[in-house]
């Protein structure tokens, strides 16, 4: 049965989650960007908090060279690093699941080898209130238009209900994402 308790709990887990990362991160001294849809709900709640959608997963952007160093600053915050199925994750110590794992990508390197744009390399980060790096939101878009998926899409509908969206941002995309970008503009 779900219960706003148990609601609660996960929020907080994840929440909790993204707080380890941060301090994490920052002890060592490495470079990241928390991206994904994670990133997309700290800009749209800056701007309008009852439109802010929460994410199951995280996903952070590093540098592929940080690889080793991102598993050791991990682990005294419980976390491990796992490659499995192609994938670079960090996942709880103690968890048999990957279900709460974060997925690491990596910047200026394609996600998927037919995706149209590589992660952006590293640009001024945003912060949340607790120190958190987010990636920009002119990054976020250009990672949402390149994956493009329906929750991709509902992301870029997010930032662009509330004016995360900018006129400047829109000329700055290639022509295939801005071809994109009109295409959600245009969907109902």
């Amino acid at each position: 049965m779900l219960t706003i308790a148990s609601y609660d709990r996960q929020v907080e887990q994840l929440f909790d989650l993204v707080d380890r990362l941060g301090r994490a991160f920052a002890a060592a001294g490495i470079e990241y960007r928390l991206v994904g849809g994670m990133a997309v709900y700290f800009h749209v709640q800056e701007r309008d908090p009852l439109a802010a959608r929460l994410t199951r997963d995280i996903d952070v952007a590093v540098q592929r060279s940080d690889i080793g160093r991102v598993a050791e600053a991990v682990r005294p915050f419980g976390l491990e690093y796992r490659h499995a199925a192609g994938v670079d994750m960090l996942v709880d110590a103690g968890e048999p699941s990957v279900r709460s794992a974060v997925r690491l990508v990596f910047a200026c390197e394609r996600i998927r080898p037919d995706y149209l744009e590589p992660v952006p390399d590293f640009s001024s980060p945003a912060r949340t209130a607790e120190g958190v790096l987010l990636a920009p939101v002119l990054d976020l878009l250009v990672m949402k238009l390149t994956s493009f998926r329906l929750k991709d899409q509902v992301h870029i509908k997010d930032m662009d209900g509330v004016g995360l969206i900018t006129p400047e941002m829109e000329a700055r995309l290639p022509a295939a994402l801005r071809d994109r970008l009109r295409h959600v503009r245009s969907v109902e």
